[in-house]
């Protein structure tokens, strides 16, 4: 895994558990208030739970469509098309052996 990568990675990895923190530490004060009830509580730790997990999704696919671009841009071949080639190749040198 390249420099940038591993940064951008480990970025994303500190922002995700520093916002987990303050939110835990947010809710943990709002129950102590009795602002919100446990159930509330945990209902809103769900919910932002899944926000997160979606928003990770969103990053994946775009960064996964973004590197297939920068890839295909830089003139590398992808598996499927190398493979596909190589099938192209092997066909035709079967028929020119017989």
């Amino acid at each position: 895994m390249s420099d940038l990568l591993k940064k951008g990675f480990f970025i994303g990895l500190g922002a995700a558990m520093s916002s987990k923190e303050k939110f835990d530490k947010v809710v943990d004060e709002m129950i102590a208030k009795g602002q919100v009830s446990p159930g509330e509580a945990k209902d809103m730790m769900n919910e932002f739970k899944e926000k997160g997990e979606k928003k990770n999704q969103e990053w994946s696919t775009q960064s996964e469509q973004y590197f297939k671009d920068m890839i295909k841009d830089l003139g590398f071949v992808t598996k499927e098309e190398y493979e596909k080639l190589e099938s192209r190749i092997e066909k035709l040198e079967a028929k020119h052996e017989e």
